[in-house]
């Protein structure tokens, strides 16, 4: 595949971002948005968007993160027609009102909960799946019947041009946008106020869209990261935990919010456990002919590089970094200190710490120590350590595999503390994308003039037994 750089267009999306936010916001006051029509044919837009573009999406993605063309089918764009395709199945009856019982003192009356667009939203987009994490929330978006604000990141600048050039010609340009440019320019959105915004990135920058969104009092969703956990315990099946562990981390180079960041292994497995986790690592690396994985820039990979090189764990495999190509070989580190820098700071790359441990308790405990996870794994066949892990605060748990509860629409993907706020994903993205407006129809009749002032104490007496 060719490294070519995806031509940008000759005018962005939108030049001044105050006359788009305005122009979009018309364009939800005429009300068009609302129809079930309007949000299928959007949808319609995106499935073919994916569908006759996914040549050139492979290639911008091969462009922005070094990404194979399987790499980059598994990771945006069968993840992105999965969620287009459910959300068109399942959205009429989304937008269906929810009738209500009501307390015998409110009727007669009807009551129900029907959801309306939001108005007018923003999406801040990440570079490392820069498609899927772009068109997964616009799906939800579209399907509310919000006008969308798309704000792709600028570290991954062959499929933020892409997305400006496609976007425009298969959805309603008049309802959705793509803002290009750095963060100087989302603080700019922000400033402008929305109905809602949602972020995918780093903790630290969550931070800041939270605190350039409260100005505006715009709402939030916050997807980052964290240092999601695994443990496999004593009576794991190895080579599968090992198999799946690796599948994930060497995906995107590691570069994946909800990639395994390190393994607390039971001590009776350790040794083996590391053993087929080296093997399995080096058969999936196979074919690379020893390069490294790709890191998407230079600040990143001098970040990864220096927690190598300060580590006091033993490297098991791997270590080997590659300045000119921005490449670091699959490492992994056995027993960092819990302030080693590989065990402190979110990895987001290919380096794997392997932790030991005697007790189930000692794990959990090591876990809940530090900041909530947005995913936490677990290995084992034993029911009462399935319940106990359940337990531990984190934004989701996969038992027995890693990372396919975000495949699954009919759950909400998101994190908790200081891996997010907010979920979305299938019904749960179209809920947080409306307001669930709660609706109650009174008759005129009856009238009981006791309810009215003046209050005599016979009245208040009513009052009491009725209300």
């Amino acid at each position: 595949m060719s490294e070519r750089t995806i031509p940008r267009p000759t005018t962005t999306a939108a030049d001044d971002p105050r006359a788009t936010v305005e122009r979009l916001r018309r364009t939800f006051r005429t009300g068009r948005t609302r129809s079930y029509e309007w949000r299928e044919e959007q949808l319609a837009g995106l499935a073919r968007l994916v569908e006759e573009n996914e040549d050139r999406i492979a290639e911008a993605l091969h462009a922005d993160l070094g990404r194979t063309r399987a790499e980059a089918w598994l990771g945006d764009i069968s993840s992105t027609t999965g969620e287009i395709a459910y959300a068109r199945k399942h959205l009429r009856r989304w937008m269906r009102k929810r009738r209500s019982p009501l307390p015998l003192n409110q009727r007669p009356a009807s009551a129900w909960i029907q959801y309306d667009p939001l108005g007018t939203v923003l999406i801040i987009g990440p570079w490392n799946y820069p498609v899927y994490l772009v068109l997964s929330p616009l799906v939800a978006a579209l399907a509310a019947g919000d006008c969308v604000v798309v704000k792709p990141s600028e570290l991954a600048p062959a499929c933020s041009s892409l997305m400006a050039e496609l976007l425009p010609r298969y959805v309603d340009p008049q309802a959705v946008a793509v803002v290009e440019g750095d963060g100087a320019v989302t603080q700019e959105l922000l400033s402008l106020g929305f109905d809602h915004a949602l972020f995918t990135g780093g903790t630290e920058i969550g931070r800041k869209i939270m605190a350039g969104a409260a100005p505006t009092l715009t709402p939030v969703t916050l997807e980052l990261g964290g240092k999601s956990p695994v443990i496999v315990h004593e009576d794991a099946d190895l080579e599968v935990a090992a198999r799946r562990i690796a599948w994930l981390k060497l995906m995107n180079s590691g570069q994946t919010c909800i990639a395994p960041d390190f393994v607390l292994v039971h001590r009776s497995v350790r040794e083996r456990f590391v053993e087929i986790l080296r093997t399995t690592l080096t058969e999936f690396t196979a074919d690379r002919d020893g390069a490294g994985l790709r890191i998407v820039n230079r600040r990143q990979f001098d970040r990864l590089a220096s927690y190598l090189d300060r580590t006091g764990g033993t490297v098991a495999l791997g270590g080997t970094v590659d300045a000119e190509r921005l490449e670091i070989a699959p490492t992994v580190v056995l027993d960092p200190a819990p302030d080693d820098a590989v065990m402190v700071e979110e990895l987001f790359g290919p380096i794997l710490p392997v932790i030991t441990y005697a007790a189930l308790a000692d794990a959990i405990d090591y876990i809940e120590e530090r900041p909530k996870p947005l995913a936490l794994y677990c290995f084992t066949s034993d029911r009462a350590v399935r319940d106990r892990v359940a337990q531990v605060s984190a934004g989701g748990v996969v038992f027995n595999h890693i990372a396919m509860h975000v495949l699954v629409p009919q759950l909400p993907f998101g994190g908790v503390g200081d891996s997010g706020m907010g979920a979305y994903h299938g019904e749960w993205g179209f809920q947080t994308f409306s307001h669930r407006k709660s609706v109650l129809a009174k008759t005129v009749w009856p009238d009981p003039r006791f309810v009215y002032p003046p209050y005599t104490d016979k009245a208040l007496r009513l009052m009491r037994r009725f209300f």
